[in-house]
């Protein structure tokens, strides 16, 4: 019963993952579209200028193009496509966690793989709840190509068999630590990808001569930079709480708070980088692209952290499963 269910599991996954795959090149596709329709309104409205900046130079009137309407950003039907295969697969990639959780009888986030497989999970439902305050869709090619990305690795590199718990991870603190963890990194995950997004767009906006077309509903630099910082902040209390609530585990599963483990000292690196990120911008005025590229620095520890840490440095944390 238990081999049938994560069966079941790994082919709900699998179908998730196609339907990103596919949801991702819908947003792509919808993000050249409206790219190109914006060149062209641009290069349309700068003929028309040049054409009436001659005819005042000569003194009449001339004959000039009628004017170009402003450039509207229309949501085409790849837009749409995109929203609800992201949905559709996001359900999929639920039933995925939870057979996977009730196949082994506890919370599926106790090795690499689940992990990946909850933390996913967790980056596209904060997508998605976001969606629904704010029009965040432009960086859902992003955010849905991480993803595919991501389990892609964990499903070739980090699976394993349904297994018991190992002792020290018989704890609620499980529940606790690591729940935390995934929802801190699900929102390190959004404010990394609306950071690059802030570069994209300050480059263009600092040369609007430059070939990098952005879509009109991309906001400016300066309020994409603001989203970022409200999420990455959010993420840090979450991080915040993972040290707290490791400490403890720590304390009562082998009676000290902070022993310098790998784990724990790389944890400790990526609070203070994104402490550093929310202090500089805010005391010291790092506004603009250092910012952002502090935002991209932490999340890319948080990646080692896992990616890396987990897998080749052995520790009290060696729980990847391997």
């Amino acid at each position: 019963m238990t081999q049938t269910l994560d069966e079941i599991s790994a082919i709900l996954l699998y179908a998730a993952m196609g339907g990103y795959a596919i949801a991702f090149i819908a947003f792509t596709f919808d993000l050249a579209r409206r790219s190109a329709v914006r060149t062209a309104v641009e290069s349309g409205a700068e003929r028309i200028a040049a054409a009436r900046s001659g005819a005042s130079a000569r003194g009449g009137v001339g004959t000039l193009e009628r004017p170009v309407a402003p450039a509207r950003d229309r949501e085409g039907v790849s837009l749409r496509v995109a929203v609800v295969l992201t949905v559709l697969s996001w359900l999929l990639h639920l039933g995925a966690t939870v057979l996977r959780g009730v196949a082994g009888a506890r919370v599926p986030w106790a090795n690499m793989y689940e992990f990946a497989m909850t933390g996913t999970l967790l980056i596209m439902a904060v997508f998605l709840g976001l969606l629904l305050r704010r029009d965040l869709r432009f960086i859902g090619a992003g955010i849905t190509g991480l993803v595919v990305l991501m389990l892609g690795v964990a499903t070739v590199g980090f699976r394993v068999d349904v297994v018991p718990l190992p002792a020290a991870l018989q704890s609620y603190w499980l529940v606790i630590h690591v729940l935390v963890a995934i929802l801190g990194t699900a929102f390190f995950t959004i404010g990394f990808a609306l950071s690059v997004v802030q570069l994209l767009q300050a480059r263009r906006e600092h040369d609007p001569a430059s070939r990098l077309r952005l879509p009109a509903s991309v906001p400016s630099a300066g309020v994409l930079e603001n989203a970022a910082y409200r999420v990455v902040i959010v993420g840090f209390v979450f991080w915040t709480f993972t040290l707290i609530a490791g400490a403890i585990w720590a304390e009562a599963a082998w009676g000290r708070y902070w022993g310098w483990d790998t784990k724990e000292v790389w944890t400790f690196i990526i609070w203070v980088v994104f402490a550093g990120y929310i202090h500089a911008r805010a005391t010291r005025g790092w506004r603009g692209s250092r910012s952002a590229w502090l935002a991209i620095v932490g999340f890319s520890a948080v990646l080692f952290n896992f990616g890396i840490v987990n897998v080749f440095f052995k520790g009290l944390h060696a729980y990847s499963g391997l």
